[in-house]
């Protein structure tokens, strides 16, 4: 693993120094989580691993021990919280990750740990732009229309094979990680990046490749808003998936408050 991470096997929390610090699970894979992992690296109250799911072969650094891989459903986070002795858990996941965000609350409830959800608000429409506001991945490909359209995809490698159902796009999709060619649409080219991307960029890029409409989740925050704010300028059309259901987990925004309720 680069940067530091460890395996899902091998990371454990230090056994000596620390035993008696709040022992605090971040399930990362967020700009928030990384921001996090830097409060708790520096609070001596605290010892903390941030788990990643695994889906970009170079994460970047953080600031206190990584865990790369699954736990094995909720059965297997269950026994690693009660096994690891968590005081807190706080899933710090990107807005789109469903199924471990599910899996933190049912895990949480049965180990007993108080959960936190620290996520990015999600983007509101500004005067200007031209969203056609959809529920998922397959409505955003209805949401195209029938005439072949250049189609800016921006949703990441996870879910692009709901877009072969409309084969008769042109699709540019950036991600981080190569995608399984299996899953392209037809007529697909793939760019790779990895943001905050700066507006004249992405501009730039709109342009160039003649895009006629933009498809995105609405995961929120500032790193990934210059594309929105292109498509404003540029008077395109932006179709935005809503996020899945949170569940009932109490949420922040705040890393202070984060921090607090590591505190507690």
């Amino acid at each position: 693993m680069e940067n530091g991470a460890k395996s899902a096997e091998s990371t454990r929390f230090p056994s000596s120094a620390s035993i008696e610090r709040r022992r605090a699970l971040v399930l990362g894979g967020s700009s928030e989580a990384r921001a996090l992992a830097t409060r708790i690296a520096a609070d001596p109250r605290l010892a903390g691993v941030i788990s990643l799911a695994g889906r970009t072969s170079a994460p970047l650094a953080h600031d206190v021990p990584v865990r790369v891989g699954g736990f094995g459903g909720v059965e297997g986070l269950t026994r690693y919280l009660i096994e690891e002795r968590i005081s807190h858990v706080i899933d710090a996941t990107h807005p789109f990750a469903a199924r471990i965000s599910a899996n933190a609350r049912a895990a949480c409830a049965v180990a007993n740990v108080p959960l936190l959800v620290l996520t990015r608000p999600p983007w509101v429409s500004a005067q200007g732009d031209r969203w056609i506001d959809v529920d998922d991945n397959a409505a955003a490909a209805r949401a195209l229309g029938v005439a072949p359209r250049r189609v800016f995809l921006a949703i990441g490698r996870q879910g692009v094979a709901d877009f072969r159902a409309a084969p008769q796009h042109d699709y540019l999709l950036r991600v981080i990680e190569p995608p399984d060619s299996d899953d392209l649409p037809p007529s697909c080219e793939v760019i790779f990046g990895r943001g905050p991307f700066a507006l004249e960029d992405e501009i730039a890029l709109m342009r160039e490749r003649r895009i006629e409409i933009v498809v995105t989740k609405n995961s929120g925050g500032a790193l990934a808003y210059a594309k929105i704010e292109a498509a404003r300028t540029l008077g395109l059309d932006v179709v935005m998936i809503a996020r899945p259901a949170s569940g009932d987990a109490a949420t922040t925004h705040s890393i202070d408050a984060a921090m607090a309720f590591l505190a507690s």
